[in-house]
């Protein structure tokens, strides 16, 4: 078995601002697991504010190449890199059982998704994010998002601008379904006016208005909101999701902050057990990483898989995208080539 990783520093299109910051360039880690004619790939998407970059990354990464003993034993895999960092380095974990899933899936010719008996149901319409930028800016956004058919915007938020932002998009896009990530951006009494914003504009749902370990205040605003209130921040392992459901609506799910797919469908499992809403989301990664999210997404009831549609410089290629709509691959393993 042979098992390689290379660093690529990916563009966006336009700077991607959020309420924490704004960049351009994200450095994501792949990894390739070769063994028999076959090489299962997987992808690193490192955020500071889960503990890591592309340093930590490739400081890590190599010291946990020996867990992968057998493609096939998927716990085992799992075991051994919590054995090594419990609560750390999740988007290595990612890559690493991405890798291990995808060379499985290739050995027995079919798709990641029919490997693990997942549902074929189309997947939800995926939200197109408007990034937090100077109004005009956002409008221009929006504007180019509905001309080019998309259905779902998501926006960005966590500014002293934020109601007129809300009120700007919905008149820029009215007939969309809206919704709202704040990004942890908001204190309790802000976030209560900004519901009351959000209800009368119609957003579908808003992202963690409040601190990540601020879930007293979720929870009071739940109690207080008609629009649903999901977890992003907030969640961080598959064991935090009971905790949630005393706070959240609903979670989102990015296998890179919850070390790989398998712990985003064990995580979706539990939410699923504890009757919450559930979202397939993603960072900003190619379409291998976006392949993989794909795979779950016909369990979900939303879909915010943008990632790579940001990109100026997508490494892979094979997701067919019409608008927000993304055709499950077809093909054997995560079903995306290089460029």
């Amino acid at each position: 078995m042979s098992v390689t990783h290379e660093t690529l520093e990916l563009h966006t299109r336009q700077p991607f601002g959020i309420a924490r910051w704004t960049h351009s360039v994200y450095p994501r880690t792949f990894v390739s697991l070769t063994q028999g004619g076959h090489t299962g790939r997987g992808e690193a998407a490192p955020n500071a504010f889960y503990g890591e970059t592309a340093a930590t990354v490739q400081a890590v990464l190599p010291g946990l190449l020996d867990c992968l003993q057998d493609p096939w034993d998927w716990d085992g895999l799992h075991a051994a890199m919590t054995a090594r960092f419990p609560h750390h380095h999740p988007s290595v974990k990612c890559a690493l059982e991405m890798a291990a899933l995808e060379w499985c899936a290739l050995s027995a010719g079919v798709p990641v998704w029919k490997l693990l008996g997942l549902s074929p149901a189309p997947v939800p319409e995926s939200s197109f994010t408007v990034s937090l930028a100077e109004l005009p800016a956002m409008r221009q956004q929006a504007r180019e998002a509905v001309q080019a058919g998309y259905g779902v915007l998501k926006v960005k938020l966590g500014t002293e601008q934020d109601m007129q932002i809300v009120e700007a998009l919905r008149e820029e896009a009215p007939a969309v379904s809206l919704r709202v990530d704040a990004n942890a951006a908001w204190n309790r009494h802000g976030a209560r006016r900004m519901l009351e914003v959000l209800d009368a504009a119609g957003v579908a749902l808003v992202e963690q208005p409040l601190a990540a370990d601020d879930l007293e205040g979720h929870a009071e605003l739940r109690r207080f909101s008609r629009v649903p209130i999901m977890a992003d921040e907030s969640l961080h392992h598959v064991s935090d999701v009971p905790t949630l459901s005393r706070s959240f609506d609903a979670v989102n799910l990015k296998l890179a902050k919850l070390g790989g797919p398998l712990q985003a469908l064990n995580a979706l499992r539990t939410a699923r057990a504890l009757k919450m809403g559930v979202m397939i989301g993603c960072m900003i990664e190619s379409s291998l990483g976006i392949a993989a999210a794909v795979s779950l997404a016909g369990l979900c009831d939303w879909a915010d898989l943008d990632g790579a549609l940001l990109l100026s410089d997508d490494p892979y290629s094979g997701l067919e995208w019409q608008a927000g709509h993304v055709q499950r691959p077809t093909a054997a393993g995560w079903g995306v080539a290089r460029r």
